[in-house]
């Protein structure tokens, strides 16, 4: 059988669970209990079909980190609700929720991991980046991690749930390269660079201004990366036309961070909460007992006891 490492984008997957099912799911205090619900059934679905061996749910130690708004103070400056706190815009009635995750992430006994200043997506590109061995699936509904695919030394692919589990998609290099015109033996760095040159508002990324989407593409084919892209405009290069030499000398301060700002940081301090291999039954049936009893998690904690099993 094949092992295969699944890492998950886990405040991708709450969040769309959160905005998927209602909130009078609750709790017999009232708690709403939603997002929990609906990540437990997600999990659950993710061992059943994509049957991982390992697996790691990847967190966000700090959602915007420092060494990234120092260098651009716009990145998911418009999610701010407590600018003195640094304190992510997060539902009220998501944020309790959270820790109910966590709880029943251990009691299940599958592996948490953070690094210390950093977002989930640098936890999953470092863990990829470790990985030679095994093939990886990367599962969120953030695009951003398109980045990470690859061929070697094992492959990585990203299951984009952006639209819900049941339409699930499963991107490679090729996948990638295709869908956005970036070329296939470099898609995922390629990917990352246009990222940057379209720029991204949901992020605060400006981009450059008149370069769109299939422009960035055409220009991150041609010259490989965003570095040769400014040395290029910046020689005088005939290889550009004059407009798009102005356009790119004209962004020179947003390029010169935006790679470090996109790409993520693969060197990333990350530790694990225990191994990563996929229990065949819970490592604490009556915590978990206790857990669906307490937060009324219904069939969604049996399903998830369930899916051990079928992994």
């Amino acid at each position: 059988m094949c092992v295969t490492l699944a890492l998950l984008d886990s405040a991708s997957l709450y969040f769309r669970a959160f905005y998927a099912l209602p909130e009078s799911m609750t709790a017999p205090d009232g708690t709403p209990v939603n997002a929990v619900r609906g990540f437990a059934d997600t999990l659950a679905r993710i061992l059943t079909d994509r049957r991982p061996s390992r697996l790691v749910a990847c967190l966000d130690a700090d959602w915007r980190p420092a060494f990234r708004v120092e260098l651009l103070p716009s990145y998911k400056a418009h999610r701010v609700a407590d600018a003195e706190a640094n304190a992510e815009e997060v539902p009220d009635t998501l944020t309790p929720q959270v820790p109910i995750i966590l709880d029943l992430l251990e009691a299940v006994g599958l592996a948490t991991a953070e690094a210390p200043g950093y977002e989930a997506d640098d936890v999953i590109g470092a863990l990829t980046e470790r990985e030679k061995a095994d093939p990886v699936e990367v599962i969120t509904g953030d695009r951003d991690l398109f980045q990470l695919v690859r061929t070697e030394p094992s492959p990585v692919s990203v299951i984009y749930v952006g639209k819900g589990w049941a339409k699930a998609e499963a991107l490679g290099p090729a996948e990638v390269a295709d869908r956005y015109g970036v070329p296939r033996d470099n898609a995922g760095p390629a990917y990352a660079d246009m990222a940057a040159l379209r720029g991204d508002p949901s992020d605060g990324l400006p981009g450059v201004a008149g370069i769109g989407e299939k422009t960035a593409a055409k220009l991150i084919t041609q010259f490989g990366s965003i570095e040769r892209l400014v040395e290029a405009a910046g020689s005088g290069s005939g290889e550009l036309p004059l407009k798009m030499r102005l356009k790119i000398s004209s962004a020179g301060d947003y390029l010169a961070v935006a790679p470090t700002v996109v790409r993520v940081a693969v060197d990333a301090p990350v530790t694990l909460s225990g191994p990563d291999t996929v229990p065949d039954r819970p490592a604490d049936p009556a915590r978990v007992a206790e857990l669906a009893e307490r937060w009324n998690l219904g069939r969604s904690a049996q399903r998830l006891l369930d899916a051990l099993g079928n992994s």
